[in-house]
This record gives structure tokens, sequence and C-alpha cells, in this order.
């Protein structure tokens, strides 16, 4: 990948003139200030979505919740 010189901390990353003007469209019809900024956000929510996938817990099948409430019942905790 090519790398320009921009601001501190950031790289260039080139995309195909159609998918940045597909891009340009979509940030005119958003409150996003630039194409830049709305790649930025998309990718950070890709990315982020992937790290929090990652660390959440496992989630009980219908069956195995029923199982937890009939338990839970069984305490006195639910009625």
């Amino acid at each position: 990948m090519k790398e320009e010189k921009g601001k501190e901390g950031e790289k260039a990353v080139f995309l195909p003139a159609e998918l940045h003007g597909r891009i340009e469209e979509r940030v005119h019809a958003t409150e996003f200030r630039s194409a830049e900024e709305y790649v930025t956000f998309v990718l950070e929510e890709v990315l982020g979505g992937e790290e929090e996938s990652e660390e959440e817990e496992p989630t009980f099948s219908e069956e195995e919740e029923e199982e937890v409430k009939k338990r839970l019942r069984a305490l006195g905790y639910l009625e």
C-alpha cells in the first residue's frame, strides 16, 4: 500500500474512484463533514464490533433459559 504524508498519526488508504463517489453521495445525506470522517466511523464500527463480539458471553438457548427460570422460581427468586 502506498503511503502518503498526512496529519500526524494518520495513514492514507486509496479507494476505487467509483466507491469513493458512492461514499461522497452517502456523506451528503448524513451529518458527516467528509468522506474520510464517514469511512473512519464505519471502520471503527465494524472493527469495534468484532472486538466486542469476541468479549460477549455466550447466550442461552430457549431451553436453557427456561431451565434457569424454573430453578430461580424453585428458589423463590421469580414468581
